[in-house]
């Protein structure tokens, strides 16, 4: 029993980071050689029907899988466009950034009509992995139907622009020592809504953004710290050389489905000690429903002040 104790203690030590606990969230890194998967597909006939696709990638916290079974007539179109580098995928999706076009790191379509004897069973999940840097959110659906008419959209996004466009002044910042013209070119930093042309840099405690002051994805982690509670510039920051707003970190499921049988969805956001978000729905009969599930947080690190800070301990 007294191994458990300090096995258990020590798990808790680190993940309290020894003297207190350390929120930090910020969008992922995407790794220079980036992947991508796509998978379109116009299906219509009568007969046993068997679909599945999982998508699992642990550097951007994603989890996804989507199946169906069933047997009777179907008319599916869909698709799955997954990429790890968001700028690739530059979509509209009307529940998100105005209805104009964001990038994303996965995008699912599908449309579908089916009906039979036997009910189609299937289900969808998609997870923004914690333990892998994501937020802690999922969204499930689930369904068993004789008849089903459905349009729905899948998203997910974690990870910074591939190609950042902006970046904050980085002078004398730890790690940065050195502010070079090409980051923050002179005469072109705004601070406090004047312009510096004295310098080729503003003080290091100001966050306004370098207009086209490109920077690396680890280097906008630390803009993004600076930015605080400006989502204006949090906004220019999540923006790609291409002028593409990467909605990091966002997970959804935007749907309008009609059904005989039943349909149901499940959303939990969790996290350890102060945050735990339920919403289940669940419909036997005959339907129709439109719904939008969608979680989303800042992507800012956030780091709480610790409880013995100051101490040696």
């Amino acid at each position: 029993m007294k191994g458990v104790i300090v096995v258990v203690s020590v798990l808790v030590l680190a993940l309290m980071g020894g003297c207190g606990i350390v929120l930090a969230n910020p969008p992922l890194v995407p790794p220079i050689q980036y992947e991508q998967f796509c998978e379109a597909q116009k299906v219509a006939g009568t007969g046993i029907v068997d679909v599945s696709t999982s998508i699992v990638d642990k550097k951007i916290a994603l989890e996804y899988y989507n199946t169906m079974a069933g047997d009777g007539d179907l008319e599916l179109d869909s698709e799955h466009k997954y990429s790890q580098n968001p700028e690739k995928i530059a979509t509209e999706v009307e529940s998100v950034n105005n209805g104009k076009k964001a990038g994303f790191n996965l995008i699912e379509n599908t449309k579908m009509t089916y009906a039979g004897n036997t009910p189609l069973v299937g289900g969808k999940l998609l997870n923004s992995k914690a333990f892998y840097g994501g937020i802690g959110a999922q969204v499930q659906e689930m369904f068993s139907v004789y008849e089903m008419e459905k349009d729905e959209t899948s998203f997910f996004a974690s990870t910074t622009p591939y190609n950042p466009l902006n970046c904050t002044p980085c002078c004398g910042e730890e790690g940065y020592p050195d502010c070079k013209d090409k980051r923050c070119p002179k005469g072109d930093c705004p601070v406090n809504s004047e312009t510096v042309t004295a310098a080729p840099c503003p003080r290091p405690d100001k966050v306004d953004p370098c207009k086209g002051a490109n920077c690396t994805p680890e280097e906008l982690i630390h803009s993004l710290k600076r930015a605080g509670r400006n989502t204006a510039l949090v906004e220019d920051l999540m923006t790609a050389q291409n002028n593409v707003y990467v909605p990091s970190h966002l997970i959804g499921i935007d749907t309008k489905t009609s059904f005989n049988g039943t349909w149901g969805t499940d959303a939990t956001w969790h996290k350890i000690f102060y945050k735990d978000i339920k919403a289940h729905e669940m419909f036997t009969g005959t339907f129709e429903a439109e719904k939008l599930i969608k979680f989303h947080e800042n992507p800012v690190p956030e780091k709480e002040k610790k409880p013995c800070d100051g101490v040696d301990c």
